[in-house]
């Protein structure tokens, strides 16, 4: 899903950090402090600031090499649990694709 590496934490404090997995889509973002940070999961197609509040789920982390770790584990285990729900999104993307709906 996601290499720890393609994330440094310091980068995280100067840009957010995107992207999708089989229809679960996250996006990572450093909090006001740079202190901390917090990671989304959504569903596809749309982008972050497309999806409605309600879609997303979002948890917060420490700005460090074990809060990169616990996000990373964190997106596992919500990618496993919602299993069925990103694969229906992606299912749906590839729908909307094929039939010209973008």
């Amino acid at each position: 899903m996601i290499d720890k590496k393609l994330i440094p934490v310091g980068g995280l404090k100067k840009e957010p950090f995107s992207g999708c997995h089989h229809g679960m889509r996250y996006f990572f973002r450093s909090d006001e402090s740079k202190e901390t940070f917090s990671v989304f999961v959504y569903p596809e197609p749309w982008s972050f600031e497309a999806t409605p509040e309600e879609e997303k789920s979002t948890q917060s982390f420490s700005m460090s090499e074990e809060g990169m770790d616990a996000a990373i584990a964190w997106l596992f285990k919500m990618y496993e649990e919602e299993n069925a729900k990103w694969k229906a999104a992606e299912k749906d993307c590839m729908h909307l694709v094929l039939n010209g709906n973008l």
